[in-house]
């Protein structure tokens, strides 16, 4: 009896599979630090970039190294690289930048682990630890951060200086001080609210990267419709979304008969003069401008020309959206009490010339800050990677004008918060002293990696630069483009806040909760049953 109660029960279904103990970890540990090490390459200003085939039978072509973009990309299977993706997509949608830096971080916080569980070092002791490390590096990153809120002409340097360290590692590098003028313009413009809808970008082949420029109003990439006015002064807009192409015979899910075609001329007669009555509502607006998120088909068309007015069809949804929030109008499907019907205004629409294409422009409108950035490049790959990289730096700057504190970047902060958490570990007593220098070497383990990617000797440059911050030297980092120390407050190396803050305290909870793994239970897969009723 006693070797039948030794036999090992299994109490999952058929077919689930489960991890224990050190297994578990080592295959979350493995997954995390795989994720890790993939994007790694693509840290700092000196990053590479990577190549994401996608599949399917148009197999896109992506080139970047922006890190939410590379992770979202590829399926990962193992639970522990999943944290890590999911954790870098909240990172790219919250401040929009540092995505690289937040996986790096968490996978060098669980490759220390990794070797500290190895001395067998309970995980409860080193996440007591890091938990402490945390709050003393957040500390030491609060103490260091400048804030020139109050002070416009610095706060505007501080902006520029951010926007060029974040488009530094990006595709743009080569043309950041022109790149940093428009993300700055677009975001001042905005007047503090932050509201990125407002800013829409426009991506046309053709041109380079330096012909890119900043409209002050809105651009629509649609055609005005036949025979109808060109140019519009004092437009009043009204915007839809409603069908405008029942001049067919369109009577669902019934059958007509009808014994000779003059009946059927009949419905199609009831059908115009419908749309005719649909038309003759909607000029009761008192309109010049209609733009409908539907199809307009040609008998309306030709009504709205002879009444002299703009017909702009099919402008996409994110089109009409962003048109209704621009010009202060509202969208609307039904036109019976104009007087509920709230219009768009703006002093001008025309049309313009992009390169080869024809675009409606929309001038003087309501919302004074909004305004489109067109971009041009010479294939479609560089102009998604320049939308990707332009959309980064526009988020930071609108969190960096609502949370007006920065810091210095080039690894700055990282040695500057490691040396807090060593203080910390050398006036600790028992064992999570160990964990608390394990979270300073992660920390440290950034402008190494920084350093590496340009090819310099990092273990050089790393310990002259923990010698410079033990010399109280707080704002020195890594120059690459030197491949020395140097200082980071004279070389306008800024970046915010809000984004390193982030950065830290998503790493040490994604690391801290991997690192709590301890049991890994997969569910039986499905059976696929066989279809015995084909259609």
């Amino acid at each position: 009896m006693a070797s039948l109660s030794m036999a090992p029960v299994s109490i999952f279904r058929h077919g689930a599979d489960e991890e224990k103990a050190e297994t578990a970890r080592l295959s979350s540990f493995i997954g995390a630090i795989a994720i890790g090490d993939l994007v790694k390459s693509t840290l700092g200003p000196k990053g590479m970039d990577k190549i994401l085939l996608g599949g399917g039978q148009d197999s896109s072509v992506t080139v970047t190294n922006d890190g939410a973009t590379i992770l979202k990309a590829i399926g990962v299977d193992n639970p522990a690289a999943k944290v890590l993706v999911d954790m870098s997509k909240v990172q790219d949608d919250e401040v929009g930048d540092g995505t690289t830096s937040v996986t790096v971080l968490a996978a060098e916080l669980l490759r220390e682990a990794e070797l500290l569980i190895a001395k067998k070092i309970h995980p409860q002791i080193i996440i007591a630890g890091w938990r402490k490390a945390t709050q003393a590096a957040r500390e030491a990153l609060r103490e260091a951060a400048v804030d020139h809120g109050n002070d416009e002409l610095k706060f505007q340097q501080d902006l520029m200086n951010i926007a060029r360290t974040t488009l530094s590692s990006k595709l743009l590098t080569h043309h950041k001080d022109h790149f940093s003028k428009l993300a700055v313009q677009a975001v001042l413009r905005l007047k503090g609210s932050g509201n990125l809808e407002a800013v829409h970008v426009i991506k046309k082949l053709g041109g380079s990267l330096t012909d890119s420029y900043l409209d002050e109003g809105f651009l629509l990439d649609k055609r005005i419709g036949v025979n109808q006015p060109k140019r519009i002064e004092n437009a009043n807009i009204l915007i839809a979304n409603t069908g405008m192409d029942t001049d067919k015979i369109k009577i669902f899910g019934s059958r007509v008969r009808v014994d000779s075609t003059a009946k059927v001329a009949e419905i199609e007669t009831a059908e115009k003069e419908k749309m005719k009555e649909k038309v003759e509502r909607i000029l009761k607006h008192g309109i010049n401008c209609f733009i409908n998120r539907q199809l307009i088909y040609n008998y309306p068309e030709q009504l709205f020309a002879s009444a002299g007015v703009m017909a702009i069809e099919h402008a996409d949804f994110v089109g009409v959206e962003r048109l209704a929030l621009v010009t202060g109008g509202e969208i609307s499907s039904t036109f019976d009490h104009p007087e509920l019907v709230k219009l768009g205004h703006c002093k001008l629409i025309e049309e313009v010339m992009i390169g080869e294409e024809t675009l409606i422009h929309f001038s003087g409108v309501d919302m004074g800050e909004a305004c489109t950035i067109v971009l041009r490049g010479a294939t479609q790959q560089i102009l998604d990677e320049a939308e990707r990289s332009l959309h980064d730096a526009l988020c930071v700057l609108a969190q960096t004008v609502k949370e007006t504190r920065t810091v210095f970047g080039g690894g700055c902060s990282e040695m500057l918060m490691a040396k807090a958490v060593s203080d910390l570990a050398n006036r600790t007593p028992g064992k999570e002293a160990v964990a608390m220098e394990s979270f300073a070497k992660a920390l440290r383990m950034l402008p190494t990696i920084i350093a590496d990617n340009a090819g310099y000797d990092s273990a050089e440059l790393v310990s002259q630069l923990r010698a410079a911050h033990q010399d109280n030297k707080s704002t020195f980092g890594l120059d690459m483009s030197q491949g020395a120390v140097g200082d980071m407050a004279a070389l306008g190396i800024t970046e915010s806040f809000q984004v390193k803050r982030q950065v830290l305290l998503s790493a040490a909870e994604a690391a801290e909760m991997i690192l709590r793994v301890d049991n890994i239970i997969k569910a039986a897969p499905r059976k696929r049953v066989p279809d015995h009723h084909p259609c």
